[in-house]
């Protein structure tokens, strides 16, 4: 078990990509916390990894509010006893043209990834200091933050401003034995990615099947989309990783979409 007795707060956890991780990370020892914007269905998702005999609690936590992603850390330490993995992935899309984006709905999408990551980093990163155990924090990045795409301004802004802030971390943690990464997935398919391929059919005129074929899959190697699996296993290589070697990096899971 490569994370056993490790303490992880994973954000946006109740669904997708972020509840495969903390599947994945239970089986693999740690002891999740799961951060969502809903505690009945952070709850919901703790109950699901308790109940096949992992350990996990669930806790309210709009990433963008200092206060409650600070009470949300302190819980899990007070429950858990620490925080040694943060996984940074709580986040939203919204498809518009940029001459149409609304600025609220920039401010929303800048807001949730990149406050977030910052609010949630600072207040793991106090803890893991504290500490003196080391820790890992992991970003979920995108290949938009190495790509770009049409329609998608604010999600490449923000998805590039959090390699940034992975370099940063990885440079200010390393004293304290803290690695910074960014997971890079290709299109995944979730519930936030099933909702764009209208959403972009109708900004694009183009039919559903041509978005999938077309625009989401065109530069992979294989036509196939990326699993939550494969994003979970790279997740638990990277919280597993045993030094200050792999840290400031962004490692990309696209089937060949994006290649470095």
């Amino acid at each position: 078990m490569q994370l056993k007795n490790k303490v992880a707060i994973i954000t946006g956890a109740a669904s997708g990509i972020g509840k495969e991780i903390a599947i994945e990370f239970a089986r693999e020892g740690a002891k999740v916390c799961i951060a969502d914007l809903a505690l009945d269905a952070a709850t919901a998702t703790a109950n699901e990894i308790n109940a096949t005999g992992g350990v996990a609690m669930g806790v309210a936590m709009n990433v963008t509010d200092e206060a409650q992603v600070d009470q949300g850390v302190a819980d899990t330490i007070a429950q858990f006893g620490g925080v040694d993995i943060l996984i940074s992935n709580a986040g939203i899309q919204i498809i518009s043209p940029i001459v149409d984006f609304k600025f609220e709905d920039w401010k929303r999408m800048l807001a949730i990834h990149m406050d977030g990551a910052f609010l949630t980093t600072r207040a793991c990163m106090r803890a893991m200091v504290k500490a003196g155990n080391g820790g890992t924090i992991l970003y979920m990045g995108s290949v938009h933050s190495h790509e770009a795409s049409p329609l998608k301004s604010a999600y490449v802004a923000a998805k590039h401003g959090l390699l940034g802030l992975a370099k940063v971390v990885a440079k200010e943690g390393a004293k304290d034995k803290i690695r910074a990464n960014v997971i890079c997935p290709g299109f995944v398919r979730t519930p936030l990615v099933d909702k764009q391929i209208p959403e972009q059919a109708k900004s694009l005129g183009i039919s559903e099947a041509d978005v999938i074929k077309n625009v989401m899959l065109k530069e992979t190697v294989d036509g196939e989309f990326t699993t939550v699996q494969d994003v979970a296993e790279l997740a638990i290589f990277l919280a597993a990783f045993p030094s200050n070697a792999l840290t400031g990096q962004s490692i990309t899971v696209s089937h060949g979409w994006h290649m470095q």
